[in-house]
């Protein structure tokens, strides 16, 4: 069976949901590929920067997620070795640091609110991409129950492991040596804890506490990768018990935190980068195909940027589409074509710089901060604190723009 389709997405999560919204919000209908079936929720939550939020205004859906997420009033980290806090920002009582906003998201509900945006029969589950051909000017998709889609567009959201991004060229993201361990706590009566994200380093890990609203926590815990990765993996329990003979000293209320969360709410993934001069030298874009999200630019998460780097990457790419294909009525294929294959190309090269800054920026920073050396361990606590709290900020203060140029 095959069938035509304008725009097609693989991928339902955050730059896939994101990237149909804003077609969506222009007029242009889209058709998302999701290879499980249902939405992929891994991850439980994600911090949202000022930038993510400035994306989520543009495709219409930030107002109905901010009252369910507390709005933070800053950050502190604290030194497991010394219990000494580093780095401290407080915003004022608006919650805002020359225009900031950082909120703490859980994954499933901004998957819901975006799907909940989009019309019936925008996505389609159980259907996994296994192979990518050309056909004039169209891309053969076929997929794994045999079937055939024809696309004018191809956009991969496919994440790390994307069939789209391997079809451009790019090699599989490179693994840093390092994994995460997260897990999200529920509290029935109130967790109690400040509306502040909470840090602490020291002696070769990060962790971390963050409060989604006033009865869920999040928290994540990054480390050097050893053999044992795989047996742990296996078993929620043994994850737990390891978090907690690393954590060092921190207060006995975070780590309760940790103690209280079930086996189902704790995940283990190992962290893997694209590296910078892959983005700056390969095909983000080609013909009528291109990538975002993760597909694109995977990178540690020590700056907290991936889901929000994905939120850009939807706006703009629907932009940009949106101007390649606005008034195509009387075109001739190979016009529309050559429109499309255009406006890939500037969507590419507005997202090329801000892809490699931010993959360079978060590998930087996780390298410092997870540090184990004496020398680099007291510079990081006594003069480079500052230093990477402004990166963080820095990285935030990013405009991805409207949908909409005019």
């Amino acid at each position: 069976m095959e069938a035509i389709e304008d725009i097609v997405i693989v991928g339902a999560g955050i730059a896939g949901l994101t990237t149909a919204l804003g077609l969506h919000r222009l007029g242009i209908r889209s058709l998302v590929l999701e290879s499980s079936d249902g939405l992929r929720t891994t991850g439980f939550a994600l911090a949202t920067w000022t930038n993510a939020w400035r994306a989520l205004d543009a495709v219409g859906i930030g107002e109905p997620l901010r009252p369910l997420h507390n709005q933070l009033f800053g950050w502190q980290t604290t030194s497991t070795v010394s219990s000494l806090s580093s780095a401290e920002r407080q915003f004022d009582a608006t919650g805002t640091q020359r225009g900031h906003e950082i909120r703490c998201v859980q994954r499933r509900t901004l998957l819901e609110t975006l799907v909940k945006e989009l019309p019936s029969g925008t996505i389609r589950y159980s259907s996994r991409v296994v192979s990518i051909e050309e056909s004039g000017y169209l891309k053969l998709v076929h997929l794994s129950d045999g079937s055939i889609l024809k696309a004018k567009v191809l956009i991969g959201c496919d994440g790390v492991n994307s069939a789209v991004a391997t079809w451009l060229g790019f090699k599989k993201p490179a693994f840093v040596g390092r994994s995460a361990i997260r897990g999200c706590v529920y509290y029935e009566h109130g967790h109690g804890f400040e509306p502040k994200s909470f840090r602490y380093i020291g002696e070769g890990v990060r962790s971390g506490v963050i409060p989604c609203d006033d009865k869920s926590i999040y928290w994540f815990f990054t480390f050097s990768s050893s053999s044992k990765d795989e047996e742990m993996e296996e078993s929620p329990a043994k994850m737990k018990q390891f978090v907690l003979g690393k954590l060092g000293k921190i207060p006995d209320k975070m780590r309760a935190v940790i103690e209280k969360t079930e086996p189902d709410n704790i995940v283990l993934s190992p962290l893997r980068f694209r590296p910078p001069w892959e983005i700056l030298l390969g095909n983000i874009s080609k013909t009528n195909v291109c990538i975002a999200g993760d597909a694109f630019h995977p990178m540690t998460p020590d700056i907290g940027q991936g889901g929000c780097a994905a939120l850009e990457d939807g706006v703009v790419l629907a932009r940009c589409l949106g101007a390649a294909l606005r008034e195509k009525q009387g075109m001739s294929s190979e016009e529309e074509y050559k429109r499309i294959e255009k406006g890939l190309q500037s969507y590419a090269k507005e997202r090329r710089w801000r892809a490699f800054e931010l993959i360079s920026t978060a590998y930087m920073m996780g390298y410092i901060e997870q540090s184990n050396g004496r020398v680099l361990n007291f510079l990081r606590d006594r003069i480079l604190a500052s230093f990477l709290a402004r990166q963080r900020l820095k990285m935030a203060s990013y405009d991805c723009g409207k949908l909409s140029a005019s």
